[in-house]
């Protein structure tokens, strides 16, 4: 397995770990909806119709369609393609694509035998619908009969190796145009499925090779091979990350740079490749896309990480000449980036380091982690994977997050002091419980060097909550004091003693004091 795959899998399995007291999602037999988010990481946010707004999280679909409360699909293994139903494919969703009020896309993925996987697709038609009249229609993740190694393109036949696994075919982005649904499947290369006959199923879409910088219709290749197995044998450009669409036009960014394609009248697509360091895009590892159209100029942006030419660096590159030149922000230069938005003149990039937003395409402002100080609440992870601007009118024009310790929601999003609302996957109880349980002050809720553990409870009159960390051996470790309205909450650990070490691995006693009452969680950490 090739590093891009190695990092890919890990950062994508990592998410799929949702940080969620199991023991507390339960549900009615039957039900196709659960409360709230089920998972507390969120990589996909998209909004649609005048209100609805599309959650990606490490365990399911949500959706919220009122501001306020927030429903998951539910998910399973047992769909069959060609079928439709309420349900979605279980596992974390890695993609969504949106057009008009109704027609929505979804990917998921999951774990195979310790790799990640293809979870398949669903498609909907109705999607602005109440949430329990959606209606599905299900694909299972596409893969290639062991025979399938020649495509037909612009009337030539082309030499293709035939993908016929889910391990490492995961769909990590969806682009819907016209004629056409688009998927950027990894090793499952491009993909696309015509929108008047779904039945005939997901179609190979070729792209140049490393060594081209261009791929025309019609034009005899002898020695081409679609295949995205490593060089020399095959091609980094064949492994696909992100794609964008917009009239006859299609972006592609893959783990060899930026592919821009028109796509003529017979659906056949005439491709240029731009990539580092024939082109000054910083790095060859393109994970998102976006076209912002400001003042009668298209700018298209690319988050783009350093994949294995020297030189390459992560950050952020865009081109005001569709793909003539490209340059990059040198602010963001080393920045590891997720997603990038635009919309008017704003360019928001989500990052490990946090959210970055400009509103003249080249001076970079950076928030701070959100705090929501109503409720005594933060977002303890300096990553944020993907953030949208809302301006609709029910909204009245907010700022949506999405990070690995829930959802934030800002109403002003033009500041970095802005006034959030944090949306997590807490369940409410009437017993004091600690989430994630294990935990490792090395791996969980990261936030500036340091990791963090949560205390729910839910106090009737207490404005002081004492949290008291004990050993196995019934000695004080900590204390700390918080100041809290009555109500639900939570309190936060960050695995530290009273003299700021991190303590051993091991089970500690933690006393929970509010409402004259103690109230005792046993926690587990491993460093």
């Amino acid at each position: 397995m090739n590093r891009f795959f190695q990092i890919a899998c890990i950062v994508f399995t990592t998410l799929l770990q949702a940080q969620v007291p199991q023991s507390f999602l339960t549900r009615a037999e039957g039900d196709t909806l659960l409360p709230g988010f089920q998972s507390n990481v969120i990589v996909e946010i998209r909004i649609q119709g005048d209100s609805t707004v599309w959650f990606g999280t490490g365990k399911g679909l949500s959706v919220m369609r009122d501001s306020i409360s927030i429903n998951t699909f539910e998910s399973s293994e047992n769909f069959q393609s060609g079928q439709q139903g309420k349900i979605i494919p279980i596992g974390g969703v890695s993609a969504i694509g949106v057009s008009g009020k109704d027609t929505l896309l979804v990917a998921t993925a999951k774990t195979v035998k310790g790799e990640t996987a293809g979870g398949g697709l669903a498609l909907s038609y109705n999607a602005s619908n109440p949430n329990n009249q959606v209606i599905w229609n299900y694909f299972n993740q596409p893969i290639d009969s062991i025979g399938d190694s020649t495509i037909s393109w612009g009337d030539v036949s082309l030499k293709a190796l035939p993908v016929t696994v889910i391990q490492n075919n995961v769909t990590y982005d969806i682009a819907i145009g016209k004629r056409y649904y688009w998927i950027a499947t990894w090793a499952g290369g491009l993909r696309r499925l015509n929108k008047n006959d779904i039945s005939k199923g997901w179609k190979r879409v070729p792209l140049p090779e490393d060594n081209q910088t261009q791929l025309l219709c019609r034009e005899p290749l002898d020695n081409y091979q679609l295949n995205p197995r490593d060089p020399p044998e095959g091609n980094h450009n064949h492994k696909v990350f992100s794609v964008m669409t917009y009239g006859d036009t299609v972006w592609v960014g893959t783990a060899n740079g930026i592919n821009r394609g028109i796509i003529d009248d017979s659906g056949c697509v005439d491709w240029v490749h731009y990539s580092f360091p024939l082109e000054s895009i910083s790095g060859n590892w393109v994970v998102s896309l976006s076209a912002q159209q400001w003042s009668d100029q298209r700018i298209i942006w690319a988050v783009t990480r350093a994949a294995d030419e020297t030189g390459e660096k992560n950050g952020l590159s865009y081109t005001n000449d569709e793909g003539e030149t490209w340059q990059t922000i040198p602010v963001l230069n080393s920045q590891y980036g997720y997603n990038v938005f635009s919309v008017d003149s704003l360019v928001y990039f989500s990052s490990s380091s946090g959210l970055w937003r400009t509103e003249d395409g080249q001076n970079f402002a950076h928030y701070s982690p959100a705090i929501d100080r109503v409720r005594n609440d933060q977002v303890i992870d300096n990553d944020v994977y993907t953030s949208v601007h809302d301006r609709r009118p029910y909204y009245n024009d907010v700022l949506w997050i999405g990070t690995g310790d829930g959802m934030a929601r800002s109403s002003i999003p033009s500041s970095d002091d802005s006034i959030w609302r944090i949306f997590r996957s807490n369940v409410s109880s009437n017993n004091v419980y600690a989430y994630p349980n294990p935990f490792s002050p090395t791996i969980h809720n990261l936030l500036d060097g340091d990791g963090y553990v949560r205390f729910y409870f839910k106090a009737k009159k207490s404005k002081l909550v004492r949290l008291t960390i004990l050993s196995f051996a019934m000695e004080t470790v900590r204390t700390i004091d918080f100041n809290r309205g009555s109500g639900e909450g939570t309190l936060k650990w960050d695995g530290r003693d009273d003299s700021g070490r991190l303590v051993s691995n091991g089970t500690y006693f933690c006393n929970v004091f509010y409402d004259g009452a103690s109230h005792w969680v046993k926690l587990v950490v491993v460093k």
